[in-house]
C-alpha cells in the first residue's frame, strides 16, 4: 500500500489517503481514521483494515494531481535523524565511520509535505540538501533485537534533510542546523515494507537539484542498515507507531563540493527512491523578519 495525507478541501482537515495508480483513495470516507498517524496507532489491525479496504469496492477517489499532500505522518514522538551513515559521504567529508550510530532529531515544525517550499532561512547563505531513506516505525517497543527489528517497521518513504550548514557548525550538536522551520522536505507517501526489498536494501537514492543529478547512493552502502538503525534507537527510549529514522544520506552533499553548491530562492529539488517514488520542493527565502 501508498499511504499518505492529504488536505480535504472541503473541511480544510488532514485526511488519510492511499494512492492507486493516479488516484487517491480518501480511506477517511470509507471509515477509517482520519491520518497515517492515527492508523498507524491501531497498529497491524489498522494496516488490514486498510488493505480489506482497499480491495472492495470504493466510494470516493481524486485524482491525485488535485490535492495538496501533507507529510505522511504529521507528529511523530520522536523523528531520529542519522548522520555519517554511508560510507562514501563519510569519506567526502574525510571522518571514519562511527562505531555507534549518530543520533539527532528533528522536529515536526522542521518539514514540509511534497510540492511545499523548503524555506531558506535569510539568516543564512549555507542551505545544503541531503536525500535520505526514512523508516516508519508501525510497532512499539524497547531493547528491540535485529532479527526482531524489521518486523516494527511499517513501511519507508523519503526526506530531503535541508540543512543549514553554518548554524550546524556552528556546535558539536547538529540539532540546531537541522531545525530551522520548513527546511525539509518529507512525502509524498509511505510504501508498506511488504512493497519493498527487506529491510529497504539495495535501493537507488538520488538528489536532482534544478534536474542535475548530484547525488546517487544506494542503501546497500549504509553503515548501519534500518535493523541495526531500529535496534540502537530503541536501546534506551522506546519506539512508537510513527516514530521515523531517517537514515543518513549518500555522498555529493552541496558544502563539499568544489565550488560549493547551496539551495537558492526559485530551485526544485527532487530526491528518488527507487520502488518508493520522489519527493519534490521548490526553494523560497524565508521573510525578512
Amino acid at each position: 500500500m501508498r499511504l499518505l495525507n492529504f488536505l480535504d478541501e472541503y473541511t480544510g482537515r488532514p485526511t488519510l489517503g492511499a494512492r492507486v495508480g493516479d488516484a487517491v483513495v480518501d480511506l477517511t470516507a470509507e471509515g477509517l481514521p482520519d491520518t497515517v498517524d492515527a492508523l498507524l496507532a491501531l497498529g497491524e489491525a489498522g494496516l488490514e483494515r486498510a488493505r480489506h479496504t482497499l480491495a472492495g469496492p470504493l466510494r470516493r477517489q481524486r485524482a491525485l494531481d488535485g490535492i495538496t499532500l501533507l507529510p505522511p505522518v504529521l507528529q511523530p514522538s520522536k523523528a531520529f535523524g542519522i548522520g555519517l551513515n554511508y560510507r562514501d559521504h563519510a569519506r567526502e567529508i574525510g571522518a571514519s565511520a562511527p562505531p555507534h550510530p549518530v543520533l539527532f532529531q528533528r522536529f515536526a515544525s522542521s518539514w514540509v509535505g511534497h510540492g511545499q517550499p523548503l524555506i531558506r532561512s535569510r539568516l543564512s547563505t549555507q542551505f545544503d540538501y541531503e536525500a535520505e531513506l526514512v523508516a516508519v516505525i508501525g510497532k512499539a517497543g524497547r531493547h528491540i533485537t535485529r532479527d526482531q527489528a524489521l518486523e516494527h517497521v511499517a513501511g519507508y518513504s523519503i526526506f530531503n534533510d535541508g540543512t543549514v550548514r553554518d548554524y550546524q557548525a556552528r556546535s558539536h550538536q547538529w540539532l540546531w542546523g537541522k531545525n530551522f522551520d520548513a527546511s525539509g522536505g518529507f512525502g509524498p507517501e509511505i510504501v508498506t515494507a511488504d512493497e519493498l526489498p527487506r529491510g529497504a536494501q539495495g535501493l537507488s537514492v538520488q538528489c536532482r537539484l534544478n534536474g542535475q543529478l548530484l547525488q546517487d547512493g544506494n542503501t546497500r552502502d549504509m553503515i548501519f542498515d534500518v535493523a541495526a538503525l531500529v535496534c540502537a534507537c530503541s536501546e534506551g527510549i522506546e519506539l512508537h507507531p510513527g516514530d521515523l529514522i531517517i537514515t543518513g544520506t549518500p555522498a555529493g552533499v552541496g558544502f563539499v563540493r568544489q565550488p560549493q553548491v547551496w539551495l537558492r530562492h526559485g530551485d526544485v529539488c527532487e530526491v528518488t527512491i527507487e520502488g518508493i517514488g520522489t519527493l519534490t520542493n521548490p526553494v523560497s527565502d524565508g521573510p525578512l523578519a
